[in-house]
């Protein structure tokens, strides 16, 4: 019988003692390749103390840095006198910018041309990279490698949100360091494949919109937007007064036309929170403790594609509040911040499906087809009419009348056939597209790490 071996004992060289944390010093091993020699961040990097007194009548840049590699971009622009903090720090293009709260999220990044002369605090070190030594971007990919991004977390303290790294153990941990050369490949290698995915995400995105045209143009739509002149003073009948948004009232509100008869969603909806039998479908989770179920959120469906995105599973215990079931066939909603576009249709044999109290459940007529409703859904035939009909400042959302009350063209079912099928011919272009530019990603990210890590 094999006994698993424990290690009590971690020897650590004495060349890496530059502080004396356990957790930093046990996390800081990394799996580096022997293939390169080891050299210390601090060593390449200069610290930029271009201080500059913020001055209340001047407009500065702020910039943000996205996590997990994702970018340094234009935060806002904002007036002196409204900045808390005057003792600021001038960033220049091509030099690195560390977030010291999001460093554990892999918030490193490099100044880009159009944020030169923005301003950062001191939550955002920035350094003069020495280009003799080090390839910027080279630097960049071993930062938000996971395993360096594990070393960020080790390093961070403070608060849950708040933590910070500490910029000394960034600055003293040693990366592999091939010559300049060398790592221009290895960079050429990895952004190459980088912009062969963007250009197949950009084609996903060409895609979408030409279901949006086909729709459009098949079905003879026009959207017009009835806007009332400018004048200071406008008067409302009362008796006209329905509705109290300004967009209604000042005859704002676009309309929508088609060759083809338009239908409303309570003519087209079969079910709506019941069952082929007519029995409701909302659940009591408190019930059904130690059920397991498949649970949708908002936050698992992908906005305007219809596409889930993840559906985990929960117990009913771990639910708060009620749910609702989602039989096979029938569509979700979201009733919630209704511009994302969020729906999805079961198409799954699971039984114990269920999604948040925030999506409209629903099955349609079988004489409708289902994948020309889904279009409809993701177009702006429905966007168009919703925009101004939430109500709620900070998490905004349609009711059931509204939802009810929107119209869609509904031609002859031969019709609705040949788009659904034109549509879905698209539709696999863009599945295509999108599986190929996330295996690009993923091969770029494998062979660097392949080549730093063992």
């Amino acid at each position: 019988m094999q006994v698993e071996e424990k290690t009590y004992l971690n020897h650590i060289d004495f060349l890496q003692l530059d502080n004396w944390s356990v957790s930093g010093l046990l996390d800081a091993t990394f799996n580096y390749s022997k293939q390169f020699p080891l050299s210390r961040i601090g060593d390449f990097l200069i610290k930029n103390r271009n201080v500059i007194n913020i001055k209340d009548d001047i407009t500065y840049k702020r910039v943000t840095v996205r996590i997990n590699n994702n970018g340094v971009f234009l935060r806002d622009m904002e007036k002196g006198i409204n900045i808390g903090t005057k003792r600021q720090y001038l960033a220049k293009s091509g030099q690195f910018i560390v977030s010291k709260i999001d460093a554990r999220n892999g918030a490193f990044g490099i100044i880009p041309d159009e944020l030169n002369d923005a301003i950062v605090t001191n939550d955002f070190p920035l350094y003069d990279v020495d280009a003799k030594k080090i390839n910027p971007r080279f630097l960049l990919l071993i930062t938000t490698t996971k395993e360096f991004i594990g070393f960020a977390q080790s390093c961070s303290s403070g608060t849950t949100n708040r933590q910070r790294m500490d910029i000394d153990m960034f600055l003293n941990q040693r990366i592999p360091l091939p010559n300049i050369e060398e790592q221009g490949k290895i960079v050429k290698n990895y952004y190459n494949k980088i912009k062969e995915a963007e250009k197949l995400i950009q084609q996903t995105n060409d895609l979408e919109s030409e279901i949006e045209r086909y729709l459009f143009e098949k079905l003879e739509i026009e959207i017009n937007a009835n806007v009332a002149k400018n004048r200071l003073l406008q008067f409302v009948n009362f008796d006209k007064t329905d509705r109290w948004d300004t967009l209604f009232l000042l005859g704002e509100i676009p309309t929508i036309k088609s060759k083809y008869e338009q239908v409303t969603f309570s003519e087209v909806i079969k079910y709506f929170n019941k069952d082929s039998n007519h029995r409701s479908i909302r659940i009591d989770s408190s019930k059904f403790s130690n059920d397991e179920f498949r649970y949708i959120g908002m936050e698992h469906i992908e906005k305007e594609t219809g596409v889930l995105l993840d559906m985990p599973i929960v117990k009913g215990k771990e639910i708060k509040s009620q749910t609702i079931r989602v039989p096979k066939d029938f569509f979700v909603y979201g009733k919630l911040r209704p511009y994302l576009n969020k729906y999805w249709v079961n198409e799954t044999e699971f039984d114990n499906i269920i999604c948040s109290s925030e999506f409209f459940v629903f099955d349609i007529n079988d004489s409708l087809n289902k994948l020309y409703f889904k279009s409809i859904l993701s177009s702006k035939i429905v966007q168009n009419q919703i925009t101004d009909k939430t109500s709620g400042a900070r998490m905004p959302r349609i009711n059931e009348d509204i939802f009810f009350n929107l119209k869609f063209p509904l031609p002859p079912i031969e019709i609705q056939d040949t788009i659904a099928s034109k549509i879905s011919i698209i539709k696999r272009k863009i599945q295509i597209s999108k599986a190929q530019a996330k295996q690009l990603k993923y091969q770029a990210e494998e062979e660097f790490e392949q080549t730093i890590f063992r």
